[in-house]
Order: C-alpha cells, then sequence, then structure tokens
C-alpha cells in the first residue's frame, strides 16, 4: 500500500474522532436543555396540583318539555367556567380551578329544593339557577339557610326577591317591566280586547297578574281569564269558550312548550287574527317548530328581559363561539347565566377567597360590565338598570319589533 492512500485513511480517523468529540459535545450541550424542559413539566404540574379546586352549581330543567331552554343555560355556565379557567385565575394567593356540578330539577319544585340542599351538602361556592321561578323561589329558601349565594339568569317573578334573601340575585328584568312593555306594545298595535291563560305556576301566574294591571292601565278589557296547567297540551276547551268572547289577543303566562301547541289549535279554530301574548319563553328559537306554523307564529308579541345578544357588545363573536361549542342549542338565557357565573367570580377575586360569607357582600356592592350590559344590585338582589325588549317572528325568525 503506498504512502497516498495511507493519507486519506489518516484523515478519515481525524475526522471520525472530530464527529465523535462534536457528538459528545451535542449530547452535552443538550442535556441541560432537556433539563429545563424535564424542569418546566414538573413546575407546570406542581402548580397544577397546588390549584384549589372550587365548585360552581347550576341548576335547570334538563328534561321534561322545556330540557332545550334548561341546557342553554348550563351551557352558558359552563362556557363562563371554561373561560375564567382560561385565564388562570388566583385567589387567596393560591391558583383557583372551577369546576361544574350541574344537576336537573325537571321544572319540579319539589326536585328542585332537594336538588338545592345537594348543592349546599357538596359545599359549591355559588349557584346559577334555577330557570323558573317556581323551583327557584323554594329553592332560594335552602340556599339562604345555608349561605350560598345564588343568581338567577331567567326566574322573572317579582315574588323571587321578595323575601329578603341577601343570598339571592336577579340578572334580568322581572315580570313587571315585562308585562308593561307586552302591554303597551298590544295597546299601540291596536289590542282593545284580550283573554288571559295562565298555567299556574309562579311564573305563569305572576305574569298573568302584572299584566292584568298592565293592560287596564293602557286601556285594554280583559273579557275573561282562564288557566291551565305547565303539562297541558290540549287547549282546545279553553280556547273555544275564548273564541266565544271574540278578543283581539290572548295573553299566556307560560312556557313556549305549551304556548306553541296553543297557537296551533288557535289556528285551527279559526283564530288566526288573534295575537298571542307572552313574556320570555314565548321568545325561543323554537317557538316557530313548537307552532308548527311559520305563519301563525307570526302573530306571536313576547318580551324578554335585557337586550337581544346581536345588540350586546361582543354578543357577535360570543355568540359565534358559542354555537361552536354547542351547535344549535342557543335558545335565549345562555347570556344571562354565562353574566351569572361571571359575576359570582368577580365577587370571589374582589373579596380575594372563594368562601360565600367572605365574598357575599363584594356580591351585593358589585359594579360589573358584562356580556348583557352593566350589573349591579339593588338591596333585594334586584338589577339596578333591567333593560326589556319585544320581539315578533318574522319568515320563522325572531326578530326585534
Amino acid at each position: 500500500m503506498t504512502s497516498s492512500s495511507r493519507i486519506p485513511f489518516a484523515l478519515s480517523l481525524c475526522a471520525l474522532g472530530a464527529m465523535l468529540s462534536l457528538a459528545a459535545c451535542s449530547k452535552q450541550e443538550a442535556a441541560p436543555a432537556a433539563g429545563a424542559a424535564s424542569a418546566a413539566a414538573s413546575a407546570t404540574a406542581s402548580a397544577a396540583a397546588d390549584a384549589v379546586e372550587v365548585l360552581i352549581g347550576t341548576v335547570s330543567p334538563l328534561s321534561g318539555g322545556i330540557a332545550h331552554v334548561g341546557k342553554d343555560v348550563e351551557n352558558g355556565v359552563r362556557m363562563a367556567i371554561d373561560d375564567i379557567n382560561a385565564s388562570q385565575p388566583v385567589i387567596g394567593g393560591k391558583p383557583v380551578h372551577f369546576k361544574l356540578v350541574a344537576e336537573d330539577d325537571a321544572g319540579d319544585p319539589r326536585q328542585a329544593t332537594t336538588v338545592a340542599q345537594k348543592m349546599c351538602d357538596a359545599k359549591v361556592a355559588g349557584v346559577v339557577g334555577h330557570l323558573q321561578s317556581g323551583t327557584t323561589i323554594p329553592a332560594a329558601d335552602v340556599y339562604n339557610k345555608c349561605g350560598i349565594p345564588h343568581v338567577t339568569p331567567a326566574a322573572t317573578n317579582p315574588d323571587v326577591t321578595k323575601a329578603g334573601y341577601n343570598t339571592t340575585f336577579r340578572v334580568i328584568a322581572n315580570d313587571n317591566q315585562l308585562a308593561e312593555a307586552v302591554a303597551a306594545s298590544a295597546a299601540q298595535q291596536g289590542v282593545k280586547t284580550v283573554a288571559i291563560v295562565d298555567d299556574r305556576t309562579a311564573f305563569g301566574q305572576g305574569l298573568a297578574d302584572t299584566f292584568e294591571e298592565a293592560a287596564k292601565q293602557n286601556g285594554m278589557e280583559v273579557v275573561v281569564r282562564e288557566f291551565t296547567n305547565d303539562r297541558a297540551t290540549d287547549f282546545m276547551p279553553i280556547l273555544t269558550s275564548i273564541k266565544a268572547r271574540n278578543p283581539d289577543a290572548i295573553m299566556f303566562g307560560g312556557l313556549d312548550a305549551q304556548g306553541g301547541p296553543m297557537l296551533r289549535q288557535m289556528q285551527q279554530l279559526g283564530m288566526s287574527q288573534v295575537k298571542l301574548l307572552g313574556g320570555d319563553p314565548l321568545c325561543t328559537e323554537r317557538m316557530p317548530e313548537l307552532s308548527g306554523n311559520v305563519a301563525t307564529v307570526q302573530n306571536v308579541i313576547c318580551a324578554t328581559g335585557g337586550i337581544s345578544v346581536q345588540r350586546m357588545q361582543g354578543g357577535q363573536d360570543w355568540l359565534q363561539r358559542y354555537n361552536k361549542a354547542y351547535s344549535g342549542q342557543f335558545q335565549i338565557y345562555s347570556p344571562y347565566s354565562y353574566d351569572a357565573t361571571q359575576v359570582l367570580v368577580a365577587a370571589m377575586k374582589q373579596a380575594d377567597s372563594t368562601d360565600p360569607k367572605v365574598y357575599l357582600p363584594k356580591l351585593a356592592a358589585l359594579q360589573y360590565q358584562g356580556l348583557t350590559g352593566e350589573i349591579s344590585f339593588t338591596p333585594r338582589g334586584e338589577l339596578q338598570k333591567p333593560a326589556v325588549t319585544l320581539y315578533r317572528f318574522q319568515d320563522g325568525k325572531r326578530v326585534e319589533q
């Protein structure tokens, strides 16, 4: 073998040595980086382990005829909790992770008190709910006795806050404002005579009572008052009796699950020119489907507490996020249950405590700009500045008047 043939071999040995040396250096340099990543992961895991878990309860009817409305309420709370947790809140000097506890009251007052006691036993820090006045009123007594603040996003009967419990709050207008708005709108549209039907629930009867007074103040004559129940589907006997009185409108104190079939049966009896008036439950997105007739639903005049989500500051973006997470489930109350959750946590942050006894005074005095508007409470837990929006239906869609 010549010398020229040995030189490349010698070079290759040097190159190999250099490569091995570089590889060793690379491994040594990579070690600290891997160690840093491991340390970061360990710190993250430690932080998560140190986070204080705080329970937020929500109760609504998740079964029965208005389960779609109850689910909308739960979705709003869930969305708020996800947003709050994403901000990595720190309360009392420790990271906090909020966890949702959702229960079904089935729209039944007795089940509502049972579930409310369950929330007390679970030591939730606060409750968003209930949906209906008939479930909220008895549940409020339970929450008051165990000292848990609760905020209803939907129950509108004035009696919800009449007991004067310092644990009860409402983030929506009550029946007095809704009834007055519907009565005034109906009078402006030429309604002079009206029949009133209520479903005997706290909500339905309360709305009917306040509407009757408002109708008379607006110059309308109440020709008859009837009642049904919140499980009924056949309204033919009542409607036949009302038809003989020839009213310009029927005011229904009840839910869309009954309002839809009632509207359909009004059409079957030839009462296609008679308007159907009601509160926020008649303003749901499902009313056209429940009435079974796009033309018939155009006779509805209804009012909701607050403003439409489309007119809320940031409402369009919020609704887009909601629809992405819960496609096809939006009804009406989720923006209010979202804000109800936010005000509970805002009060906790101000008090620097998740203890209900500590943060409750901060909740009562809160000044909060939410999705639904400015939120602050009267001494009875009512909104300081409630808003009301009137709706009708056009081409099967709910639109503002």
